[in-house]
């Protein structure tokens, strides 16, 4: 479910290849999916059924114009929903076997999301110098998850940084650059299908990698995003998730 790299001289290119071919192969049947699925609950994420493309462009939900066309939960009680129950994922996958998955940020793990250049070129670095960096998925949109260990729970409410800050699922379009998915936020969990031709979102490191203190890869992040907001504008039109 993870890459394996060699020495710097190979490195970009193993990464390179692994973001044009979707990360790694899966098994057959079910493309992995159910497996693929207990294995990020067995890291610790919590998950919980999300919606999926439907032929047109549309999204299996019945809401009109969904702006977030296979990107949402299926039900607004998602967070209490989420779970890490091996059995309840394994009915949910069997039952839903066309549904996406979320997982809920904020309690187990954040997530740091940046545009996949921006991202492509932080991972290389941050692997050159040795750096412990977890799980991190690609999605076909145009954006690399860096999944990381939560910035902490703390017993009085008002010390909680609610995700609202930095951005919110469903409004992400105002957050081109790195966006900290943390309370009250989630994020697809591969493998997700993000249209009927083939867009999804797939492990380039797989959930087996130990969560990483987020502060260990914020700086590399927000350094990359800088160096490509300067040069690049074309970046900030890279938003997670695509709108309808």
């Amino acid at each position: 479910m993870s890459a394996t790299f060699g020495d710097r001289s190979g490195r970009q290119g193993r990464i390179s290849r692994w973001l044009r071919g979707r990360g790694p192969k899966e098994a057959a049947g079910d493309g992995g999916r159910e497996d693929l699925l207990l294995a990020a609950a067995g890291a610790g994420l919590p998950l919980a059924p999300a919606a999926h493309p439907a032929p047109g462009y549309r999204c299996s939900c019945d809401r009109v114009g969904c702006p977030t066309p296979a990107r949402h939960p299926l039900s607004f009680a998602w967070h209490a929903q989420s779970t890490t129950d091996r059995a309840q994922i394994e009915r949910w996958a069997r039952h839903q076997p066309q549904a996406n998955f979320i997982t809920a940020t904020g309690a187990v793990h954040d997530v740091l999301d940046v545009p996949l250049d921006v991202g492509r070129e932080a991972l290389e670095g941050l692997l050159a110098a040795g750096v412990e960096v977890g799980p991190v998925a690609a999605s076909d949109d145009g954006r690399l998850l860096f999944f990381t260990l939560t910035r902490g729970t703390p017993e009085d409410e008002d010390e909680w940084w609610p995700c609202e800050l930095d951005c919110h699922p469903e409004t992400m379009d105002e957050h081109p650059g790195l966006r900290w998915h943390c309370r009250g936020s989630y994020v697809l969990v591969p493998p997700a299908r993000l249209s009927a031709d083939g867009q999804g979102v797939h492990w380039v490191r797989g959930p087996e990698h130990p969560l990483p203190d987020p502060l260990t890869l914020l700086e590399t992040l927000t350094d990359a995003c800088a160096r490509h907001a300067d040069g690049e504008p074309e970046h900030a039109s890279a938003a997670w998730p695509l709108r309808g």
